[in-house]
């Protein structure tokens, strides 16, 4: 569809399975080459590779840990490497633990930030390092969440996280557009991916969580790989520092869609 996107190279943190899987794929049919990163999910991440060469674009996986600095440099490596320039960086990986805050461990508190917060910053800062250095102006978008906005009880790691995503976002966006390096966020709302397969499977908390979308429905990986695609390409080419919202409407206080209140 985005005919600029073509022979770019990006790098997709959690492109092992979920919405990084849907994002590696949509991307492969730009024709696009990338970089899929994976923690342990390897056979996920060759299944995404497979899709993306498929679709006419080329892959590598790489195994990596994101909340590392040494993670970061072997995905920009891999990237250099193998196709010889980096375009785009999406900082995709991420995780949740529910606990009552008060129970909430600090081991978990640090498990969490250390993947949605730190890995998006580390990864953010090479793509940043890459861009800068070789004047590439180049496009960054971090995963965030409908609760970088909506309040999320018994899941505070994650919502702080996700809260300090969204001002990340806009606090580099804003330092960087002089260079003409643009950074978003996409903040998905209920989507049917292997995190939320065992809730979805009991239908009370399927119905439950479709109540809260104006929508009616559950989203899919590749509507938010659509989403991906568009801030990627230049038709997005004055967009930066925002959270593009996929949600159904999830963000819209769902709880008055009725006229109550």
């Amino acid at each position: 569809m985005y005919q600029d996107l073509k022979g770019k190279v990006a790098v997709v943190t959690g492109g092992s399975k979920g919405i990084g899987n849907a994002i590696a794929e949509r991307f492969g049919a730009e024709k696009m080459n990338v970089v899929i990163n994976y923690h342990r999910d390897r056979a996920g991440a060759e299944t995404a590779a497979a899709a993306v060469v498929k679709s006419g674009g080329q892959a590598e996986i790489v195994q990596a840990d994101i909340s590392t600095e040494a993670g970061a440099e072997k995905l920009c490596q891999t990237a250099l490497d193998h196709f010889g320039k980096l375009d785009i960086w999406v900082n995709n990986a991420g995780m949740e633990i529910k606990a009552a805050t008060h129970e909430l461990s600090l081991a978990d508190w640090n498990k969490v930030t250390a993947v949605d917060q730190t890995g998006v910053f580390l990864g953010a800062r090479m793509a940043l390092k890459y861009f800068k250095a070789n004047h590439v102006k180049g496009t960054i978008i971090n995963m965030s969440s409908v609760h970088e906005q909506i309040p999320w009880p018994t899941f505070a790691s994650y919502a702080a996280a996700k809260g300090s995503v969204k001002l990340f976002t806009k606090t580099i966006a804003m330092e960087y557009a002089k260079d003409g390096i643009r950074v978003n966020a996409i903040g998905p709302g209920a989507i049917n991916t292997p995190i939320n397969a065992k809730k979805f499977a009991d239908q009370a908390q399927y119905d439950q969580t479709v109540s809260m979308v104006p929508m009616n429905r559950i989203g899919t990986p590749a509507e938010v790989a659509a989403g991906a695609a568009w801030l990627a390409s230049s038709e997005s080419s004055y967009v930066t520092g925002t959270t593009l919202f996929i949600d159904g409407g999830m963000t819209l206080y769902p709880a008055f869609k009725d006229g109550q209140g």
